[in-house]
């Protein structure tokens, strides 16, 4: 009992002492910290993407400042009633800086994010620090992060824009990255047959040029912020495309279904046409096309070639095109402009593009868009289905 009677007055006695002080300090003029000077002399990371309950400074990092010239700070350890840190102050005359003199909103005292859901970013206005929320939808473009590039004896992996490594000729066979769409046989394969020196092959892709002005994101962060399914998503479109990363409050409305049959010509395989109808299909499904965005559809989906004396080449992915009036037709209906690759023929999809990662789609809304494609049925008769869905702001 005496020995937490002498505690209490401990602590009383500390914080009187500490309402003593903050009252004839109060007085003296403290160093004119602003937003940009803390950010400069802290390397404060502004533009970074963060939750509710992080730090602003990153893991296990904390500021503190002389106690004497910034006595004003003792105030949020007194608000927060942190006994524990009154004390350690009081005792090695530093303290916590108090964010709350630099920020403006979105931060508390001690520099971590607030009153924000889902994924804010931190931002410096009117030299203040502020960490604001996600707007109702959020995009940017996928680029790559690490790469493979060919060089006159082997490849050098770089990451972030910096050589991490360099791979002599022979020893490329022993390289173990892979991911659904490549492994080291394809690696192996683009050095010896597709790329001179100076090529390159992207291993990861990161984000860059987002909608709200964050910063840009590695590879490694892109699922630890937006999700793993956004990984998934940027990994199957090509690079460059722009990439949906979060969606608020909105309502989900279905355009009309546009419908079309594969139909018959035997000169150029009707079992071939009907593998590319499909491949035309598994490319656009599921696109999602942010506001005032063009994309194209998926990488990685290949068609078979069918003859053709009239095509550059001789020969030409036939059985796409049934698939491309579908999409076309519900494209044009939404008021979007004639895709990129096609024409407004029978045929629908132009010579020399490729039906997936060449032909490009463009959002003229203020809200984004997802393309929807499936089939019905086999054969000749198959049917060949397009949709718009609309993410309408609620």
């Amino acid at each position: 009992m005496r020995s937490w009677r002498r505690t209490s007055v401990l602590i009383f006695a500390a914080l009187l002492l500490a309402c003593i002080l903050l009252f004839a300090f109060s007085f003296v003029s403290s160093t004119p910290y602003t937003g940009q000077s803390v950010a400069d002399e802290y390397n404060v990371s502004i533009g970074q993407s963060m939750f509710a309950g992080q730090s602003i400074l990153g893991v296990n990092k904390t500021i503190e400042v002389p106690l004497l010239s910034n006595f004003g700070f003792i105030a949020h350890e007194l608000m927060a009633f942190d006994i524990q840190g009154i004390l350690m102050t009081l005792s090695t005359g530093v303290v916590p800086f108090d964010f709350t003199s630099v920020s403006s909103s979105g931060i508390d005292s001690y520099g971590n994010a607030i009153d924000i859901e889902g994924p804010g970013y931190l931002d410096l206005e009117d030299d203040k620090l502020i960490v604001k929320g996600p707007d109702t939808y959020i995009w940017g473009y996928s680029t790559p992060y690490k790469l493979l590039c060919k060089t006159d004896s082997g490849v050098d992996v770089i990451e972030g824009g910096k050589v991490v490594q360099s791979v002599p000729t022979d020893q490329i066979k022993d390289l173990n990255y892979s991911s659904e769409y490549y492994n080291n046989e394809t690696i192996r394969n683009w050095y010896n047959y597709d790329a001179d020196v100076g090529s390159t092959f992207t291993l990861e892709k990161g984000i860059y040029g987002f909608s709200d002005g964050r910063s840009d994101i590695s590879s490694d962060q892109v699922p630890q912020i937006f999700g793993k399914e956004v990984t998934d998503y940027v990994a199957e479109y090509p690079t460059g495309n722009p990439i949906l990363l979060y969606m608020g409050n909105y309502t989900e409305e279905n355009g009309e279904v546009y419908g079309t049959s594969l139909g018959s010509h035997p000169e150029y395989g009707d079992s071939i046409r009907e593998v590319n109808a499909k491949q035309f299909v598994e490319a656009w499904n599921g696109t999602i096309i942010p506001p005032n965005s063009t994309s194209t559809g998926k990488d990685y989906v290949y068609f078979e070639a069918a003859s053709d004396s009239e095509a550059p080449g001789g020969s030409a992915a036939h059985g796409v095109c049934p698939s491309a009036r579908a999409l076309r037709a519900a494209v044009l209906a939404e008021g979007f402009g004639l895709p990129v690759g096609m024409d407004g023929t029978e045929n629908a999809v132009l010579f020399g593009y490729n039906p997936a990662s060449d032909i490009t789609v463009s959002n003229n809304h203020d809200y984004p868009v997802k393309i929807n494609m499936w089939t019905e049925g086999s054969g000749t008769g198959m049917g060949i289905y397009a949709q718009i869905t609309r993410y309408i702001p609620a």
